[in-house]
């Protein structure tokens, strides 16, 4: 450690650092951090920065709690380019000298340790959709660009250059940082856009995950706007996804498990995917809770096919599986797996961690996904849907956590916290926010119903 601290110092010094952010997650995927001054390096890594927990969001801890200590992994550090002097690293949280079981980062470092004893190395690409939005005089959000306004924008030329300086700084930021940008693109809905960068393994991207979303949000706002990844702001536009690209390699992280040319299905996936694909299938309803973790992000999996004015929404209810079939729940282009369920809203460290575990799952127990579905699935009725016999995900929030609260494998991959199940802490505190949300009569309710009767 003490050499890694000092490598990680010297490259700080170089880099003219003066503060770092000490930075965490809480359940909901939101960054909290203490500002550290260089000039407290030894006790930062040595103790980490304290924290009254509570204050921060649901992360397993009260107002009676002692502080949870943020340890940062050094590995992590990564200036941030719009802040000269400023670094951030990605923190796991101690209690009182031992690994705090309600930590995220935490739960998907186990998870992912149970695969490398298993001989794989878990690798992970993300797209990360967002709008850009301002504040309008009433209170509410309208679009950035008040000239986006085509019925189908996707990849819009004009679009991308009304907003040149923000995307074209957002990826040059990225590749400073290494992470390799390597398309930036307008998207589905007005307004909205997407930044890629190359995948690694599967903390990693989860670190980068977390702060390309602040950093996307630090530059909106440092320029009059607004960012959001919230899964649906617009009934009428596409939603936002954070898709995962994933697939295994060996332990050393050299070699694709995933990709066989020799793939008698045509898929270029080997048969250790097609069984983390049939896991996948097995637990997609109850991990859906994670992966699409809040009450608005089931209005982005609709099955209205036609709401959003570009045509499609773009987003899975079945579970299914096809090839490069952007209406399936799995899409399987070619020697990895995207998982569609995966929103802007998630936490990609919960996310990741039950995923991996289902893909797990169906490892050693060989489930088999049974065969390919290339059909326009937005098409089908539902009388065809049923002689298919293609099963559809959970349609709210309520329904997943069920869902979720019964699945022993997701269960214990989540982990025990010494009081409790993590699954049931989680459950508990999204059926709270179901709860809060049931509870609000609508506009929409007043306007259907006040004089209906």
């Amino acid at each position: 450690m003490a050499t890694d601290a000092d490598a990680a110092r010297k490259r700080a010094d170089a880099d003219g650092i003066e503060f770092v952010f000490a930075q965490f997650v809480d359940m909901n995927g939101k960054p909290s951090a203490k500002l550290v001054p260089i000039t407290n390096w030894d006790n930062m890594v040595s103790e980490g920065a304290g924290f009254a927990g509570f204050a921060a969001g649901p992360i397993g801890q009260t107002p009676a709690s002692p502080d949870m200590m943020a340890v940062p992994d050094l590995d992590s550090y990564t200036p941030v380019p719009f802040k000269p002097g400023l670094a951030r690293f990605a923190c796991d949280i101690t209690v009182e000298g031992d690994e705090w079981p309600y930590c995220p980062r935490t739960i998907l470092r186990r998870q992912l340790e149970r695969a490398k004893a298993m001989g794989y190395t878990f690798k992970v690409g993300m797209e990360l959709e967002f709008f850009l939005l301002r504040e309008n005089a009433e209170g509410g959000i309208e679009l950035a660009d008040p000239l986006d306004r085509l019925d189908q924008p996707c990849y819009d030329m004009k679009g991308l250059t009304r907003q040149y300086d923000f995307l074209s700084t957002l990826s040059r930021y990225v590749n400073q940082l290494g992470w390799g940008s390597y398309a930036n693109d307008h998207e589905d809905a007005n307004g909205q856009f997407e930044s890629n960068f190359e995948f690694a393994d599967a903390l990693t991207t989860a670190d980068r995950a977390i702060f390309f979303r602040y950093m996307v949000h630090a530059m909106a706002q440092e320029r009059g706007m607004l960012a959001t990844f919230m899964p649906k702001p617009f009934s009428h536009l596409t939603g936002n996804g954070g898709h995962f690209h994933m697939s295994l390699w060996d332990s050393d992280g050299g070699t694709d498990l995933f990709a066989d040319a020799d793939d008698a299905n045509g898929l270029g996936l080997s048969q250790l995917g097609y069984h983390f694909t049939g896991g996948l299938k097995n637990h997609a309803a109850a991990y859906i809770a994670v992966t699409a973790p809040t009450v608005n992000s089931y209005k982005r999996l609709t099955t209205t096919a036609g709401t959003p004015t570009s045509g499609a929404t773009w987003s899975p209810i079945f579970i299914t599986h096809g090839a490069n079939n952007r209406t399936q729940m799995l899409r399987l282009p070619g020697g990895h797996v995207e998982d569609r369920t995966v929103d802007g809203s998630c936490n990609p460290y919960l996310a990741m961690a039950v995923i991996l575990a289902a893909g797990l799952d169906g490892i050693e127990n060989e489930i088999d996904p049974g065969p390919h579905n290339d059909e326009n699935l937005y098409e089908l009725s539902a009388g065809e849907l049923h002689e298919r016999g293609i099963e559809l995900l959970p349609a709210n929030l309520l329904d997943a956590t069920r869902n979720l609260a019964e699945d022993d494998v997701i269960r214990q991959a989540l982990g025990n916290t010494g009081t409790e199940d993590y699954v049931d802490y989680y459950v508990k505190t999204k059926q709270e926010e179901w709860n809060a949300y049931h509870e609000q009569v609508t506009l929409w309710e007043v306007q259907r119903y006040l004089t209906l009767f």
